[in-house]
């Protein structure tokens, strides 16, 4: 399936179901090749971004913000063709909205605090005063003070 197709979809999906088809999209597509604690780092990059409001109030806000997941770096005509590695993604994605719906001090986080992530490989990135939380396979995540609003 075409990504432009699974961005139409979230249009006429009701709530949950399509924020956990943005939340699968994106983990799909950001990690893939990663372990399912690298996807889980994903996602609650994602949900914690929600949480803050900074970037939109669902999750389908969130990981279509201009230029900040997948959904809206690579190609439309991208196609989500690994069978298995999709997934995985969303049964990743559902367990981590599961656990993202507990009380903040229940939650089993992955990468505490972070906002943001790259690729090891990427030279750099605009945000100076991050800190580096964890590096999960080949992705770096980050906490940038003062940027969220939430515990977690």
């Amino acid at each position: 399936m075409k990504l432009a197709w699974i961005l139409w979809l979230t249009h006429v999906l009701p709530q949950p179901a399509a924020d956990s088809l943005c939340l699968s999209t994106t983990v799909y597509l950001e990690a893939r090749d990663q372990s399912a604690l690298g996807q889980q780092a994903v996602a609650e990059v994602a949900l914690r971004r929600r949480d803050s409001g900074l970037w939109g109030d669902n999750l389908c806000a969130v990981v279509t913000a201009r230029k900040q997941f997948a959904p809206t770096i690579v190609s439309p005509r991208t196609r989500l063709s690994n069978i298995g590695a999709w997934e995985d993604a969303v049964a990743v994605s559902l367990a981590s909205e599961r656990n993202w719906a507990l009380p903040v001090g229940q939650r089993k986080l992955v990468v505490p605090g972070a906002s943001h992530f790259k690729v090891t490989h990427v030279v750099s990135a605009s945000w100076g005063n991050a800190r580096e939380v964890a590096t999960i396979g080949d992705h770096t995540f980050y906490r940038v003070p003062g940027l969220l609003r939430q515990r977690g």
